[in-house]
């Protein structure tokens, strides 16, 4: 719930950060799929997942890049 004045609490602002994350890292693992799509057979290499430590590293860097003022 935010405040009226569009402040978010921690929480909420911790959530939106993850969720960047998630979708940042969705997006990379999807263009490094699609980029190997493209090569041709038997050169094809497997894109491995992002972890749950990918997401809160990414996140923390969104965060730290939100703390500067």
């Amino acid at each position: 719930m935010s405040n009226n004045n569009n402040n978010k609490s921690g929480y909420e602002l911790r959530t939106d950060l993850l969720g960047m994350a998630i979708g940042i890292l969705g997006d990379q693992r999807s263009r490094q799929f699609d980029n190997e799509c493209l090569k041709p057979e038997g050169q094809r290499n497997s894109v491995p997942p992002y972890a749950t430590d990918d997401v809160l590293d990414v996140a923390e860097k969104l965060y730290n890049f939100v703390q500067k003022k």
